[in-house]
């Protein structure tokens, strides 16, 4: 499983690298979760410069896409031309966005009617967009889901565990980063939010 973690100027380090890091814990497995930017070096909104690891265009041909947020993202929203480069496909990729991400995704016309998740800065921008935003932490359809609130990226990371590998799988990778003496916690928590919105059969991983 190839993914395209999108990671863009002014990036959040908690959606990018939180969300990266519990899906490489299926390395062994031959998964690998890449930051994937337009630019050779991105730098967060905290002053975090990172190198990305694969080109914006590399999002087009990955198994699944997680979309980041950011401080730059309605910036980002309006250039039509960076959008352009942006070739998803949810009949055949897994695509999910957290916080400000959802708006990228619903003005690359993913989202449609579904009901979507999103931050509470965030909030007004996506419904001008004309989505349905619920005020949950994770909702998916299909092949697309969305999250809401920084800490959210652990549902993304479990939904896309879920969709292209296995139940023990998903429990597994969250149950290693979850904080000592709360695991078990931790990871029921993860699965009871995300597992009533897989209904379809696992991606070949």
């Amino acid at each position: 499983m190839r993914i395209a973690v999108l990671t863009f100027d002014g990036f959040n380090e908690l959606d990018s690298f939180v969300a990266a890091a519990i899906l490489n814990r299926m390395r062994g497995s031959g998964w690998k979760a890449s930051i994937t930017s337009p630019d050779a070096r991105v730098t967060s909104m905290n002053g975090v410069t990172i190198c990305r690891e694969e080109p914006i265009e590399f999002a087009a041909a990955a198994d699944a896409v997680i979309i980041g947020s950011g401080i730059r993202t309605r910036e980002i929203a309006a250039d039509r031309d960076l959008l352009d480069r942006l070739q998803l496909d949810p009949r055949r990729q897994l695509i999910g966005a957290q916080c400000s991400g959802t708006l990228l995704l619903a003005k690359l016309g993913l989202i449609g009617d579904m009901p979507a998740c999103t931050d509470l800065t965030t909030k007004p921008w996506v419904i001008e967009a004309g989505v349905n935003v619920v005020d949950a932490p994770f909702h998916a359809r299909g092949n697309i889901a969305t999250a809401g609130g920084c800490l959210a990226s652990q549902y993304l990371a479990t939904w896309i565990l879920l969709r292209g590998a296995s139940r023990a799988d998903a429990a597994a990778a969250m149950h290693y980063v979850a904080p000592v003496g709360e695991k078990e916690s931790y990871v029921t928590r993860a699965l009871d939010v995300v597992s009533p919105f897989v209904t379809e059969p696992s991606v070949a991983a």
